[in-house]
């Protein structure tokens, strides 16, 4: 493909550049600083910090802000950031059962075992533009505020392991042999790949692109949607271990978020067990239901068809925001000689059919471009 420079060359690009740093510095309102954008703006700090594969509130917010709201451009920053930091340790693995949970629901059981944790959610809210409300002043009390929960309601036993104890749900733990991680950021996935690359490919992905592709993925050829059944969404805090560079013990260095889910489907294939339900897991960082949601129903769609369909090619190729979005972005530079080849092409096919003259040098698209 061949490209050419704009008119203006390089003086144009860093004209348009200071364009953009002249209309922010210069805004009618103070610029919103890192603390602010992780308050008011939290669930896009969190999707731009699980589309980046980065957890890192203030990078991601004073990314979120150089790119204008926009979270692919701030997700494209932050890789860019982390893929210039020295990698120091490797973290150990993590039982998400350590999780304190600060939002817990399971929409598939009335009363499971530990509490329904609605946490900070507008699930259940009307849809309706609010004007800012004033801050409550010193000691006011607050409408609604919660009773803090005890470390045991922090961490309830899941809703899996009452469908194992029932022999309802089947059982994949210890058939798998993908005991190593895939690392995507040393090295890209090619189907086949293990059930590690893919939902690390899920975890890292646009979040729109991922919904869509589990919306089509439920979508019947009748346009019907098939029956989904969500078991468990939980929000809470993983703790972050490293090992000690002297004693090689496993010691905690901080804490991070996650949004975690698990899925229920139905089997009912010719050769699955029709009497059991299958079970799908996806989890991503900070907090992002829909993503997490998408990832668990995706996993069981991937297990079941992923290896005889085009899902898997689907997941680990087309669902990164950075790939689609830079290939869609590219579509901007300059295409000159790519048309050029391509109206040359025409003008030849209509010469040979009859139907007018090969181009000329002087007529347009004829010339040096």
């Amino acid at each position: 493909m061949g490209y050419s420079g704009a008119r203006g060359g390089l003086e144009a690009i860093l004209a348009a550049e200071d364009l953009v740093r002249r209309a922010r510095d210069h805004a009618p309102v103070a610029w919103a600083d890192t603390e602010q954008i992780i308050a008011r703006f939290r669930l896009a700090v969190d999707r731009v910090m699980g589309e980046a594969g980065l957890f890192d509130e203030d990078t991601a917010a004073a990314a979120f802000r150089q790119a204008e709201g926009d979270p692919l451009e701030a997700s494209h920053l932050l890789r860019a950031y982390r893929s210039t930091l020295p990698r120091l340790a490797v973290g150990e693995p993590v039982d998400p059962d350590e999780m304190l949970i600060l939002r817990r629901i399971v929409p598939a059981f009335r009363e499971p075992d530990g509490p329904q944790l609605l946490g900070r959610t507008t699930d259940y809210t009307g849809r309706l533009l609010e004007k800012p409300a004033a801050a409550p002043e010193a000691g006011e009390h607050v409408a609604g505020t919660a009773k803090p929960r005890t470390d045991e309601q922090r961490r309830p036993r899941r809703f899996l392991d009452l469908l194992r104890e029932l022999d309802l749900a089947v059982d994949h733990r210890g058939e798998n042999e993908d005991t190593d991680p895939f690392d995507l950021t040393r090295k890209p996935a090619r189907p086949p790949a293990p059930r590690s690359a893919a939902l690390a490919a899920m975890a890292r992905a646009e979040t729109g692109a991922l919904v869509s592709l589990w919306y089509r993925s439920i979508l019947g050829p009748d346009g019907n949607l098939h029956e989904v059944t969500l078991g468990e969404v939980r929000h809470g805090r993983l703790p972050l271990r490293v090992k000690h560079p002297h004693t090689g013990n496993p010691v905690a260095v901080g804490s991070f978020r996650v949004t975690e889910a698990e899925a229920i489907e139905d089997l009912n294939g010719a050769e699955e067990d029709r009497s059991r339900f299958d079970v799908g897991y996806g989890l991503c960082f900070g907090h992002n239901e829909r993503k997490a949601i998408a990832m668990a129903n995706l996993d069981i769609a991937n297990r079941r068809f992923g290896r005889s369909g085009p899902l898997e090619q689907l997941l680990l190729l087309t669902t990164d925001g950075l790939d689609s979005g830079g290939f869609l972005e590219h579509l901007k530079l300059p295409h000159y000689v790519t048309f050029r080849s391509m109206v040359e092409r025409k003008r030849a096919l209509q010469a040979a059919a009859g139907e007018g003259p090969a181009p000329r040098p002087s007529e347009p698209f004829g010339g040096e471009c």
